[in-house]
């Protein structure tokens, strides 16, 4: 074996390792894990799709028809982070966003924002769509840094009791306005 020949064989080897080394080094360096997070979400909505129906007696897009499509949009939104991810891409706030990315996250704001996605699945029922909202909008608004709590409820109550109407008046159930009050 030549020289020229022992030196290819060995940058050809260095190669292979290198490859090797990218392949899995991208799952040391991003948030894989936040793609494979969106794309689990999304299989949730296409398998939750799968219990409703895609269409509807006085309409041609029926609930199932909306869920489905987020859920192939969670995943295509997955994938295209892992791509991001595997070609090296730096996930830090910009300077645009106004985030100090040396600061730990606000984990009272992160709780409030999840309890207030969570208070509609508890209580929509008990309360109605207006008061539900009324109560999220507020939730939502002080995890963003709101200190005006009347003001906030108040903007929630109006946007739910307007949401309430509008699907009403196309011929959607939504449940009594305040089922407390008998209303």
């Amino acid at each position: 074996m030549t020289a020229r020949q022992s030196a290819s064989l060995g940058s050809q080897a260095e190669a292979e390792r290198g490859s090797t080394h990218t392949a899995t080094s991208w799952l040391r360096k991003g948030p894989w894990w936040l793609g494979l997070g969106v794309m689990l979400m999304g299989g949730v909505c296409l398998y939750a799709s799968s219990e409703l129906a895609a269409t509807a007696q006085y309409a041609a897009i029926g609930p199932g028809m909306f869920v489905s499509g987020v859920g192939i949009g969670l995943l295509g939104l997955g994938v295209l982070l892992l791509i991001q991810v595997a070609r090296g891409e730096v996930f830090e706030a910009l300077e645009a966003e106004n985030a100090a990315s040396d600061q730990p996250m606000d984990k009272r704001a992160f709780c409030t924002a999840l309890l207030a996605a969570a208070l509609p699945s508890l209580v929509i029922e008990i309360l109605g769509l207006p008061a539900t909202a009324m109560l999220s909008f507020m939730l939502v608004a002080r995890a963003f840094g709101s200190r005006r709590t009347v003001l906030d409820l108040v903007a929630g109550f109006a946007l739910g009791g307007v949401s309430w109407f509008l699907f009403g008046w196309l011929g959607l159930q939504l449940g009594g306005f305040f089922p407390l009050a008998g209303v």
